[in-house]
């Protein structure tokens, strides 16, 4: 029986390491998602759906851009559908290269994003209508965005991951500080300061940890998957 490529020894130990390195380098490939696809719909989703928002609803009730008061809202809303979309076709394909505790962690997370969501976004239905315009926007997107800068630092805990802890506490504090700063200037805040933030993150992450998209070329002839 004639050997193939592969079953021929390699030829030093600094082979073995090379080999070892890019197998390991394929694995991440296959099972660790690139991190602007995990950040940067979002990014691109607050930059654009909380910039309309101040552009229309700006403080004291200033409209920097006359525009329809549901294009902004509306806008705010597809964003978040398409990013949460984007994100989650790109966590599921992770995970279903994986099994065991992980995966299972992963899908409960999801869960609790999407029960979280959904729970407080009927719970602001009740309410928001009792209070005026301005305080009922502010409600739901700084109840909103503070929830995101929890299940953040709470995935941040789940996986040992400081840098995801660090984005769910960013996240926290702006939502504070635009709170407190009033409507308009929230959604201005969370635009810059919250999408810019998570572009900015998702960038040096990739920088941080190269994401390989292509297979590592051959080594010595010897085929890698």
């Amino acid at each position: 029986m004639e050997p193939t490529d592969d079953d021929q020894p390699l030829s030093s130990p600094a082979d073995s390491l090379a080999l070892i390195a890019r197998e390991r380098a394929n694995l991440v490939r296959d099972i660790v998602p690139d991190p602007r696809l995990m950040y940067w719909p979002w990014g691109f989703a607050w930059l654009l759906g909380f910039g309309l928002m101040f552009l229309r609803f700006g403080p004291d009730g200033r409209v920097y851009v006359d525009m329809p008061q549901w294009l902004p809202l509306t806008v705010l809303a597809l964003a978040f559908i398409a990013a949460g979309v984007i994100t989650g076709a790109v966590g599921a394909r992770s995970a279903l290269q994986t099994r065991g505790p992980s995966s299972r962690q992963g899908i409960m997370y999801g869960l609790t994003w999407s029960i979280a969501f959904s729970g407080m976004s009927i719970l602001f239905a009740q309410f928001g209508d009792l209070l005026p315009d301005d305080k009922a926007g502010l409600l739901w997107a700084g109840g909103l965005v503070a929830l995101t800068g929890a299940l953040h630092m709470a995935g941040g805990a789940i996986w040992n991951d400081r840098r995801l802890f660090i984005l769910g506490a960013w996240t926290s504090v702006i939502n504070v500080v635009g709170v407190l700063a009033g409507p308009g200037w929230h959604s201005l805040i969370v635009a810059i300061a919250g999408g810019g933030g998570m572009l900015l993150f998702g960038f040096l992450v990739r920088l941080r940890f190269p994401h390989p998209t292509t297979p590592p070329p051959p080594l010595n002839g010897l085929k890698t998957r």
